[in-house]
């Protein structure tokens, strides 16, 4: 079918507009990415303040403040600077035991008091520090677990460095907490175990999520992961913990609220089934999202203990040390 001069002279004409619209259109589909983008890799954090006034309202912590304790920076590779806590109890602490607890999205380091005293009890000496843009340190976007799991990572090297390349070191990670120490793990630190509570295999599923629950079309999330290759150099897709355990050989124990309805617990399911090392999963009964140590604290207690003592990790031959 050919075309009369007079319709492609109309077309010429149309042109120029039609091409204006899909330049109209494209800038405002970026505009909308890169709002997505920054809403959920900002967004509001906690002042220590406001995270220790949640934790004495919600649990006791009398104990925190009788603690030793030792504040310190510590730099990264890139210059950007963690705040960091060592805490041991001289009553409990058995030589050559640490920890390091790492929080959620939008806490801090307070948020990991809950699971303080089960270590503590236990006679290591634990190490909390707030993530990359969160609490004392300096204000930066979030790419949940990508710069964060490199970070925890050389606190790793670090903390060995400081106390001794023979000494049992633990990670136990909250939520994002939880995918950056899967996320570590990407880079073979020789730690001793992992406790991820409620952490997620990839963030996408999450943020589509929650666009569907703020009554937004899910499919945002595209413009959203784009808007932050863009803005950030990382795309939702490339957030992926899960792609760090294949080639993981350090024990991991799985916890994660049954009721969960933020982050489901398929994805701790489908982590425990993508670990190339021992693991466990334990899903704690009524719990939703990071409220399974409040929920049922004596089985999360027993549940890492018993889960140390298998991996030989539970006792000190040295017992506690004097003041």
């Amino acid at each position: 079918m050919k075309l009369t001069e007079k319709t492609t002279e109309a077309i010429r004409a149309a042109a120029p507009g039609a091409a204006a619209a899909a330049g109209a259109f494209a800038a405002l589909a970026g505009a909308g990415g890169a709002a997505i983008a920054r809403y959920t890799m900002n967004g509001h954090r906690q002042s220590l303040e406001e995270a220790l006034r949640w934790q004495r309202e919600h649990y006791d912590i009398s104990w925190y403040p009788g603690l030793k304790k030792k504040n310190y920076l510590f730099t990264c590779s890139d210059g950007y600077e963690l705040h960091v806590q060592l805490c041991e109890d001289p009553k409990t602490a058995v030589s050559g035991k640490y920890v390091i607890l790492t929080h959620g999205h939008t806490d801090n380091r307070f948020g990991t008091l809950k699971y303080m005293r089960i270590y503590l009890d236990l006679g290591f000496r634990c190490i909390i520090y707030d993530l990359r843009g969160h609490g004392a340190n300096q204000r930066t976007w979030c790419s949940f677990g990508i710069r964060e799991g490199r970070d925890l990572y050389e606190l790793i090297c670090d903390t060995l460095e400081r106390y001794g390349t023979d000494i049992v070191l633990g990670l136990h990670g909250e939520s994002l907490g939880s995918s950056t120490s899967i996320m570590a793990l990407g880079y073979a630190p020789g730690v001793d175990f992992v406790v991820a509570d409620c952490g997620f295999a990839e963030i996408a599923p999450i943020i589509r999520g929650g666009l569907k629950a703020a009554h937004l079309p899910a499919s945002l999330a595209r413009l959203g992961s784009a808007g932050a290759k863009v803005l950030y150099g990382y795309s939702y897709e490339e957030m992926r913990p899960i792609e760090a355990l294949p080639e993981n050989r350090t024990p991991i124990l799985f916890i994660h609220g049954a009721e969960d309805g933020f982050i489901p617990p398929s994805h701790s399911e489908r982590m425990h089934e993508a670990t190339g090392g021992y693991s466990e999963l334990v899903l704690i009964p009524g719990a939703r999202h990071a409220a399974s140590v409040l929920t049922e604290p004596q089985l999360y207690a027993d549940s890492v203990r018993e889960f140390l003592e298998r991996c030989g990790l539970a006792g000190g031959d040295e017992g506690p040390e004097a003041d």
